[in-house]
């Protein structure tokens, strides 16, 4: 039994380069400038959208049971080949939106040996999920989908890609060494996909990106997903994606609903001690605490790991490859309650059983906030997070707010009470005004003056 083939002519049937964009402060209207605006429309069943009989039992076998909003509206899209920029709020199943068109579009392996879709992502954890995540959904048809990141075993990859792939997922900067090597090949690839694009951007991976996308055919279908879409990611659509529908499941909003969010002010000396105490206060199910450095990463990771032994871990980019895929499978096998990690996991790892996520640091950029934050609430689960707020950091806290468009709550614990806002403080009452008489000294004092 095989897919039924949705028909991929539309990638052919596109209209001219799209207008450039305008420094325009309205974000409707820089939406609007990249392409026509698409609310989520309301779906209740993936009967819905037209899926295969295969891909219905597939869906159903991984748990799900009704679209999220971006799968709802982008699935559609997706099947006839347009260009589509989804952004979505964080553990929105934003995964399974472009897995389910490609894998109900794929030919055979017999068919086609080279990659037909190719899936670009920032961080090798991202990769293996999304791989994990395209196999569940591929229940009942053989697939192939080989791994393309950094830390993993060159030669297995060089292996998978001369026995035939059809799915490649992979980080920018080893995708791009395997095309300079001239062992992938992407003549073959009608869907591209760059998911958490503003973070690839971010950490400098555009030209990267450009030369791939330069190397895929031009008739392609580009799908773009983000959390946010800051200029740079616009000015990366305007450049490789033609007429693409903008789909906005944000609404304006872009903190979760279902997570509670906090605030402590704090001594910088004393935020070890406010976090035990607020650990023991909440007593997680499982909890990431997100630090500035790799180096005070490994630090609070040593402090904790005194009271929690074995149930604590660190991770951060410096980590060989093999110890942060142990780490995090022992997160997911819920043999770790606490996770210390720098922003390397604030993107799309998606471990629904994380109640809490702690900032011992403010992030310096209020997107990482949203994305650290949406490590839980996941698909909408229950969650909560705080912040720890050092004396000077009130501007960062004020941005951060500007952006999820909502107030922190002001949280407090024993020996840790907020400082009294200025409303708060009562004015000291004024002290009676003693005239003093000053008197002159007599060694200065002058002399009368003389007739």
């Amino acid at each position: 039994m095989s897919y039924t083939k949705s028909p991929r002519n539309a990638r052919n049937s596109r209209r001219g380069k799209p207008q450039r964009f305008e420094d325009n402060d309205d974000a409707i209207e820089l939406l609007e400038s990249v392409g026509p605006v698409v609310l989520p429309p309301e779906t209740e069943s993936f009967d819905e959208l037209d899926l295969s009989p295969v891909m219905r039992e597939a869906v159903a076998e991984a748990g799900f049971t009704k679209p999220s909003p971006i799968q709802a509206a982008l699935i559609p899209y997706a099947l006839d080949g347009c260009d589509v920029i989804g952004q979505a709020r964080t553990g929105t199943g934003k995964t399974a939106a472009f897995a389910i068109p490609i894998l109900e579009q794929l030919d055979s392996l017999e068919d086609c040996r080279d990659p037909q879709a190719i899936i670009i992502v920032p961080t090798r954890e991202l990769a293996d999920q999304v791989a994990s995540e395209t196999a569940r959904l591929a229940h009942g048809v053989p697939t192939e989908i080989a791994v393309l990141s950094g830390g993993k075993n060159m030669n297995r990859q060089l292996r998978q890609l001369e026995n035939g792939v059809q799915i490649v997922v992979g980080t920018p900067g080893r995708v791009h060494d395997h095309l300079q090597r001239g062992t992938l090949r992407l003549d073959k690839a009608w869907c591209v996909v760059l998911d958490e694009a503003d973070r690839m951007l971010d950490i400098g991976f555009r030209p990267q990106i450009e030369r791939i996308m330069r190397k895929c055919p031009r008739n392609r279908q580009t799908l773009l997903l983000s959390a946010t879409l800051p200029p740079v990611v616009r000015r990366l659509a305007e450049s490789y994606m033609s007429d693409p529908t903008v789909i906005d499941c944000c609404q304006n909003e872009m903190a979760v609903d279902t997570i509670e969010q906090r605030y402590f002010t704090v001594e910088n000396n004393r935020k070890v001690e406010l976090l035990e105490q607020l650990l023991e206060r909440e007593d997680p199910e499982q909890a990431i605490v997100f630090c500035r450095t790799k180096r005070g990463t490994d630090r609070l990771s040593r402090q904790l790991s005194r009271i929690y032994h074995g149930a604590c871990a660190c991770i951060h980019g410096d980590l060989q490859q093999r110890e942060r895929d142990r780490v995090l499978q022992s997160l997911r096998d819920r043999k770790l309650k606490l996770l210390i990690a720098t922003d390397v996991v604030g993107r799309g790892i998606d471990i629904t059983t994380i109640s809490h996520i702690v900032n011992f640091d403010v992030p310096q950029d209020c997107d990482d906030y949203v994305h650290r934050v949406g490590r839980t609430g996941r698909m909408g689960r229950d969650g909560i997070a705080f912040t720890f707020v050092v004396p000077g950091e009130g501007e960062m806290l004020t941005s951060i707010e500007r952006r999820i468009n909502k107030e922190l709550i002001r949280d407090s614990l024993d020996g840790f009470e907020p400082p009294p806002t200025a409303a708060e403080q009562q004015p000291e009452p004024e002290e009676p005004v003693v005239e003093v008489r000053r008197s002159l000294n007599p060694m200065t004092r002058k002399k009368k003056r003389r007739r």
